[in-house]
């Protein structure tokens, strides 16, 4: 495993290099006696979590990385974030060393957990003071050791110790292959095949990536600390779209209105997390109707409707995802209430059916029943709601082209490695979390419709918990119904007509 730090910056260093210097700048430091950390609050579940990868994989060694920094441009990297897998297995959130390693060595009764990171470096190191990547006069110190065992409640080794463990691997291990291309690479070349495949019993090919498909079906059901952590979320995007509405004159006065809603929103993120979850969407007008629409760089005007998607991220990683149209004006006009009204009884009716026993894929065919039935009402099918909903026709789709829910946690769309029998053909379970979404878009173009509805976006997404016997609305009070959203606006204070 190559150490690539740090990055040549010899044609530009001004770090001074003469022995004189270095004794100086290594010397005269404060001794720091720090008391060891209490165990954070999520180690228990993330042992619990690695029981559970230990059952499903007796007598395989199993490697997760953390990651190393991503390169935004040149020698700048990206904030650190690290693989959701390994702050799922270990507990650790923003304050993750880069480039660690959980280890899990199997034994007699299960495995043996070690995160390797790289320790401190002493004060009298050039790396202290010379390494721009990972020295602490640059970026901070790093815990120690013992620290980060005491915190996590796991054995640690220094990372130096790692090459000698992966060298004695062989073809049964099991690794997150996508969470560091470099440990991956020279892996899949000692070994000299692929390495985290499955056994020939297990049915799928050699080169699957087996662990992270087990560790995204771990992550279907959420455990108590996980659901905690999503409600944190909620409670911040609440507050990031409150913090929105009242900044709408700003907003509107600029030309780049949408930039304003995403700093705006942004700033709450970073004030109550850790930051926004995924790019946040501010898509006025005809905007709204591009589904990803992240450009944010149009003017919000009067009589507009703004498409908010947005979620903040917490320090666990965990993230909300919650979508809201808003009347720019304060009002909506009849026929941007009448889409609104569709797109709110399609989440409704899908909400209505949640409970354990179901299955995934039923809730996004309840909120199509009611959206073929709204365009077919409306005269912009060529068929009946009952033809159209006939998997050859599906003319209403041209109207919502995308899925109703996606499964929510560390990752905005959690669990994306799992396999289609358990996710969208799985059956729903107490503990899950997902959002129901649906939406309505009538391109500004769209020649199926009438001009009056011709680019008009709406989506309402909210965060449900699936519960015992039914479910909960995470996002419930972020308000939702049409009297409340203008009543929301109008309780902002802000001037709204320009």
């Amino acid at each position: 495993m190559a150490d690539t730090t740090p990055r040549a910056t010899s044609n530009r260093s001004t770090t001074p290099g003469s022995a004189t210097f270095k004794d100086f700048i290594g010397s005269q430091w404060a001794e720091h006696d720090r008391p060891l950390p209490a165990q954070r609050e999520q180690a228990p579940f993330a042992a619990a979590r690695r029981t559970r990868v230990s059952e499903l994989h007796p007598g395989r060694t199993v490697v997760v990385p953390a990651g190393t920094a991503k390169v935004r441009s040149n020698d700048c990297d990206y904030p650190f974030r690290p693989h959701s897998t390994f702050a799922h297995l270990t507990g650790w959130g923003t304050d993750t060393v880069v480039g660690s390693v959980l280890v899990m060595t199997p034994t007699a009764d299960g495995h043996d957990a070690t995160v390797y990171l790289r320790a401190t470096a002493g004060r009298d190191s050039e790396e202290f003071y010379a390494n721009p990547e990972i020295g602490e006069f640059w970026v901070g110190p790093r815990p120690s050791l013992q620290e980060v065992s005491a915190d996590l409640g796991v054995a640690t080794a220094d990372l130096a110790e790692l090459p000698a463990v992966l060298d004695a691997l062989d073809d049964t291990a099991l690794l997150v292959r996508d969470a560091d291309a470099e440990l991956t690479r020279s892996l899949d070349e000692r070994l000299g095949s692929p390495v985290g495949g499955a056994g020939e019993t297990d049915g799928v090919p050699a080169t699957a990536d087996v662990l992270s498909r087990d560790l995204s079906e771990l992550r279907l059901v959420k455990d108590a600390y996980e659901v905690n952590e999503l409600r944190k979320a909620v409670d911040a995007t609440a507050h990031g779209f409150a913090d929105v509405i009242a900044d709408f004159d700003a907003v509107l006065a600029h030309p780049r209105g949408e930039r304003i809603v995403e700093g705006t929103f942004n700033r709450r993120a970073r004030a109550d997390g850790n930051t926004v979850g995924y790019d946040t969407i501010a898509a006025s007008g005809h905007h709204a109707c591009i589904l990803h629409w992240t450009r944010n760089d149009g003017a919000v005007q009067p009589g507009d409707l703004i498409l908010i998607d947005a979620g903040v991220e917490v320090d666990s990683f965990y993230t909300a995802d919650i979508t809201r149209t808003l009347p720019v004006s304060g009002t909506f006009t009849p026929v941007q209430r009448m889409v609104y009204e569709a797109v709110l009884e399609a989440a409704d009716a899908a909400f209505a059916i949640v409970k354990p026993g179901i299955t995934f894929r039923q809730v996004h065919a309840t909120a199509m029943e009611v959206i073929a039935r709204k365009t077919a009402e409306w005269g912009f099918l060529p068929v009946s709601a009952e033809d159209s909903l006939q998997p050859d026709n599906q003319f209403h789709r041209r109207y919502m082209v995308h899925g109703t829910s996606h499964h929510l946690g560390l990752d905005v769309h959690d669990c994306a490695k799992a396999r289609r029998e358990l996710y969208i053909d799985g059956v729903v379970e107490a503990g899950m979390v997902f959002t129901i979404e649906p939406g309505l878009y009538f391109q500004q173009d769209d020649l199926t419709v009438p001009e009056e509805f011709r680019g008009i976006g709406v989506r309402i997404e909210d965060d449900v918990l699936v519960t015992a016997d039914g479910a909960e609305n995470l996002s419930v009070g972020i308000p939702r119904t049409p009297s409340d959203v203008e009543g929301w606006i109008a309780g902002s204070g802000a001037s709204l007509n320009g």
